[in-house]
């Protein structure tokens, strides 16, 4: 798992050294570094739903999508947002928020998450 984790903090510090170099507003890759999250309501409709939800705004598929869409279309401009997506997810991942399981919220591809099993070696 550490190494899962050590894979999300290279995205997040390459995606975040890309934005800067890209020239990006820094107001505003704060304000939208968390809009990911957003996924989490969701859960409201269950915990299958909400996996689905969580795991679309949490995988890099949908980044490495718009990536190639970006590059394919030479809509350059929108790279910075893609550029905030790889962030969140590489600080969830090295934070230890895995893609989610539909048995729960706390059961992920990283393992389970909560305070309980923080402890655990």
């Amino acid at each position: 798992m550490i190494w899962l984790r050590l894979e999300g903090l290279f995205v997040l510090a390459i995606s975040t050294l890309s934005y800067w170099q890209s020239g990006g507003n820094w107001i505003w890759f704060a304000a939208l570094f968390l809009v990911p999250d957003l996924s989490l309501l969701g859960y409201l409709m269950g915990p299958r739903t909400g996996a689905v939800f969580y795991n679309l705004a949490h995988s890099y598929v949908g980044p490495i999508c718009a990536l190639i869409g970006l590059w394919l279309s030479g809509q350059t401009a929108l790279l910075p947002l893609v550029l905030i997506w790889f962030a969140h997810i590489g600080f969830d991942r090295a934070l230890g928020y895995g893609l989610k399981y539909m048995t729960g919220f706390r059961h992920t591809h990283l393992g389970e998450i909560g305070r309980e099993h923080a402890r655990q070696p």
